[in-house]
């Protein structure tokens, strides 16, 4: 008898399995592929390796802007993807060697949800029977591939954030279907090493559900770039490798490339592991289609002992959310009091430059009713920035309430917000007022230093 099944080796999956192996408990992780799941495997981690490739290759053709000067700078494709397997293989080694520290049994294989009984919560994987206390559900997400009209006909033109990973030549052409992170880091990979890179996107701006502004302002350094951004339009179809698409006007439009990349988003993988065998109660958008399992804020299902986590709940489809949830899906098994909180959620987007965000934005402020206020200042009011970004452009914006000025949100463009967004995740946390954040010591010189000048700013 196990105290803790999980079915998933993702970033909810494993993470959970490592807090609950620590704790002492009885674990069995399943996973059918890799472990690392989509973010180690087919996400994260080897796009940001590419990204990294592209964004060095960039600097060496850009070094004469710092004094830096490289004859004919140029790159090795074979080698760039090469290294992303590296790199990959070497972090799944990683997880795997954190199961094995922590006592958790890894079963390589399908698992199915035979039922639960008077022994518990039961398991199937290659014709073996396993009993739980507690039954993880982490079994992710994949692409969404809308049946656009031609798409089966297209053969490998098409590809998802999967296939293109395994390219083995980089196409001189390229078309984009989406606007979102996924589509935009690909696109600035890609046109950085010199690819033709057209972004059909149908709402008006690409990011969705990022800041405005910001998106506005990377959107312009890209077309300044090369990238062809086709927004407020619809794709009709798919005629061999060229996306057929209605402009703002009702214009039918045609753009054509070696590879197209389809990538609208993510949904829940639900079906294929027996929920129906335990009754998991599903949550349900406007039009009554499931999309994720539905869980509270300590991530319990409706059936006793079943928790869920990660993108199966079709919420915050995020690898450092799915950990989170996984840690207090965990803490509850322990008897520890937790609950999962998304106010905070830090959204980053691995583009050069780099877009990082937590909190609320202005539009989300705005639809919310809350009475609320802007301040915001250019990132070159920072020295470092400007020391490491010749000609770069960026900004800082924090959303304050109102009345109390208490930190609602956070959104940053420039190099490098990834690594300094957290500090407004913990501002958001804790209803810190910018004048809190006034007197806190940031250290000098460093980018992070523009979050507390931008506070200094409120009128």
């Amino acid at each position: 008898m196990y105290d803790l099944a999980i079915i998933g080796g993702g970033p909810g999956g494993y993470v959970a399995a490592e807090r609950a192996g620590a704790a002492g408990l009885k674990v069995v992780l399943f996973e059918r592929k890799s472990l690392g799941g989509v973010c180690l495997n087919e996400g994260c981690i080897p796009t940001k390796t590419l990204l990294y490739s592209a964004k060095v290759y960039n600097y060496a053709m850009t070094g004469d802007h710092y004094g830096v000067y490289v004859s004919d700078p140029t790159f090795k494709y074979d080698e760039i993807v090469a290294r992303k397997n590296k790199v990959v293989k070497k972090l799944v080694g990683g997880v795997k060697a954190a199961m094995k520290g922590n006592g958790v049994e890894v079963v390589n294989e399908n698992a199915t949800i035979l039922g639960r009984d008077q022994e518990g919560i039961k398991v199937e994987a290659a014709g073996n029977t396993y009993a739980a206390r507690n039954l993880l559900i982490c079994t992710g997400s994949e692409a969404a591939v809308p049946p656009f009209p031609g798409l089966k006909e297209a053969g490998d033109v098409i590809v998802t954030n999967r296939e293109i990973l395994a390219l083995e030549e980089r196409p001189e052409e390229l078309v984009v279907i989406g606007g979102g992170v996924i589509g935009m880091e690909f696109a600035a990979f890609f046109s950085t090493l010199g690819t033709k890179v057209t972004v059909v996107e149908m709402l008006p701006k690409i990011l969705g559900p990022l800041d405005d502004e910001i998106s506005d302002m990377l959107q312009k350094q890209y077309e300044k770039r090369g990238v062809n951004f086709c927004l407020r339009c619809k794709v009709t179809g798919i005629e061999g490798n060229t996306v057929v698409y209605e402009d703002p006007d009702g214009k039918v439009c045609r753009v054509s490339g070696d590879k197209i990349l389809v990538s609208v988003g993510r949904r829940a993988n639900l079906q294929g592991f027996g929920l129906e065998n335990i009754g998991v109660e599903l949550a349900l958008n406007p039009a009554g289609r499931p999309y994720g399992i539905k869980v509270d804020e300590k991530m319990r299902t409706n059936v006793p002992g079943v928790y869920a986590a990660g993108d199966v709940t079709g919420f915050s489809m995020l690898a450092h959310t799915a950990s989170r949830e996984g840690e207090v899906a965990v803490n509850n098994i322990l008897g520890k009091e937790d609950r999962m909180r998304y106010n905070a959620i830090p959204g980053v987007v691995y583009t050069n430059p780099e877009v990082a965000g937590a909190g609320l934005t202005e539009a989300e402020a705005k639809a919310k009713g809350i009475d609320y206020k802007v301040v915001k200042l250019p990132m070159a009011y920072s020295g470092r920035f400007v020391a490491e970004n010749e000609r770069g452009e960026g900004i800082c914006k924090i959303i304050v309430g109102a009345r109390y000025h208490e930190v609602l949100g956070v959104h940053m463009l420039g190099n490098p917000c990834s690594e300094i967004i957290h500090s407004a995740c913990l501002a958001i946390e804790t209803e810190m007022t910018l004048e809190q954040l006034q007197e806190v010591v940031f250290p000098h010189p460093t980018v992070s230093e523009i979050i507390k000048e931008t506070a200094f700013t409120i009128k």
